[in-house]
């Protein structure tokens, strides 16, 4: 396997689903332990990292309001559980040893993290410090998607990646149509016009419009996330413009 990076800064979204594991709520510990090895794998080689976290595992603001809860609220209330995430990620990190990491999040709770301020998120990247942005982009209505690709592309990253339980976009879920097949490679145009359900449109709009390339892989599989960054190609699909 390649030790040289073919990308200097990244951005992976996680789901809050994503933290459960095996669980039906809340944080798995082996599942934290077992992101942060990845991202650990990465940043050994010189890769600066930053991650984005849902939080449906604890939280899901747009469930609450089909039920008649203000939609408002109920995505104030979904961007706090972010945080909570975003918390056992930086402690999941910081326990292996030998990396550090910042939380940043879109609304005030400065007793808990930072604020998001883009020049000092890129210089903890710089120093080589993982960032965990929280609270998706601060505003409801906009999904956590939304807000991995509106920080990816003011970080300036060159890759952002999606960490799902599948290996890839298919063009049916293949839990349930065992014909459906998988894309190596994919437009944005053509995903958004086959209504994929990759990200939601704004996500891959914003994608799209700056030339953000997106790979989609499994999570779950071990070392993936340092073979797409070192160049290896077949893992996941790729998104591009």
């Amino acid at each position: 396997m390649s030790q040289q990076p073919a990308y200097k800064r990244i951005l992976l979204k996680l789901s809050g689903e994503a933290l459960m594991g095996e669980q039906d709520f809340g944080i798995s510990p082996e599942v934290t332990a077992f992101l942060a090895r990845e991202v650990q794998s990465v940043v050994d080689i010189g890769v600066q990292v930053a991650l984005v976290v849902g939080g449906g595992n604890i939280f899901r603001g747009e469930g609450l309001a089909r039920a008649g809860m203000d939609r408002v609220t109920g995505d104030q209330m979904g961007m706090l559980a972010t945080v909570i995430n975003a918390l056992a990620l930086q402690d999941a990190i910081e326990r292996i040893g030998g990396m550090q990491a910042r939380v940043q999040s879109a609304i005030r709770i400065n007793e808990v993290c930072e604020d998001f301020i883009r020049r000092k998120a890129m210089r903890h990247l710089e120093k080589g410090r993982v960032v965990v942005f929280a609270a998706g982009t601060g505003n409801p209505f906009f999904t956590t998607d939304s807000a991995a690709s509106l920080r990816a592309i003011e970080i300036e990253a060159e890759l952002m990646l999606k960490a799902t339980k599948v290996d890839g976009i298919y063009s049916a879920d293949p839990k349930k149509d065992p014909s459906a097949v998988r894309y190596q490679e994919i437009s944005y145009d053509e995903a958004l016009g086959k209504r994929l359900g990759v990200m939601d449109q704004t996500a891959m709009v914003l994608c799209r419009d700056h030339g953000m390339r997106l790979c989609v892989y499994d999570m779950s599989r071990e070392g993936a996330l340092r073979r797409i960054v070192t160049g290896e190609t077949g893992i996941g699909t790729w998104v591009n413009r």
